[in-house]
């Protein structure tokens, strides 16, 4: 069976049961080393054009927000949250663990999505799992939103920003996860929280990155 076959399968072969070094309450199936996931990617599945397995690792802006949403249950207990291009989950999986009513864990990678259903199980929580490029579309009806470690290229930031305004306007509470990356639009964002994450060495350019939960403001806001 090939990997593209068996997302699940291939998940499972090439990552292992980690404690995400910010949040150990929760373990995910990680990659040990970067770069030899991302080469067998691409190689076993023969498709350039594969996203890269952003699935298999815990980035700092997303174990900053599971950080601040178990040390503040309170901002998702009982309330709808969407985790949006959840990755491996990691967000998703703990606002569950902080008492969500409803998890909805959307990505457009279909292994991200396998990968959470993994992680999901892994961490005994119920998730809705879904895949959809939900920038197309208007945001759902959710309490709070949550985006980690979008802000990573201009592209998606330009795409990303005008979408979460839109939650915002709806009535969604938009808090982002962020190491402070180049396209990151701090002025619309007050700071929460701010915590020192360890990461893969391999993908960043520091073992420990300094990395922030924000809320976004309404546009025109004063600072």
């Amino acid at each position: 069976m090939t990997p593209r076959a068996d997302p699940a399968g291939f998940i499972r072969a090439n990552t292992r049961i980690h404690a995400v070094p910010h949040a150990p309450e929760i373990r995910l199936y990680l990659a040990d080393e970067a770069m030899d996931l991302w080469q067998k990617t691409e190689d076993d599945l023969g498709a350039l054009g594969l996203p890269p397995p952003f699935w298999a690792f815990a980035w700092a802006g997303g174990q900053a927000l599971a950080r601040y949403i178990l040390d503040t249950p309170e901002l998702v207990a009982g309330r709808r949250v969407l985790d949006f291009a959840t990755g491996s989950g990691l967000v998703g999986i703990a606002c569950a663990r902080a008492g969500a009513a409803h998890v909805l864990a959307c990505d457009i990678d279909p292994f991200a999505l396998a990968a959470t259903r993994l992680n999901a199980a892994l961490n005994e929580v119920d998730l809705e799992i879904a895949t959809a490029d939900l920038l197309a579309t208007d945001p759902p009806q959710v309490d709070v939103l949550f985006a980690g470690d979008v802000f990573y290229e201009k592209p998606m930031a330009d795409r990303v920003l005008p979408w979460l305004d839109r939650a915002r306007a709806q009535g969604a509470d938009v808090l982002v996860g962020d190491p402070g990356r180049s396209y990151l639009p701090k002025e619309r964002l007050a700071r929460l929280a701010t915590y020192d994450v360890p990461v893969n060495r391999s993908l960043e350019d520091n073992a420990v990155k300094r990395s922030s939960v924000f809320r976004l403001k309404t546009a025109g806001a004063p600072g």
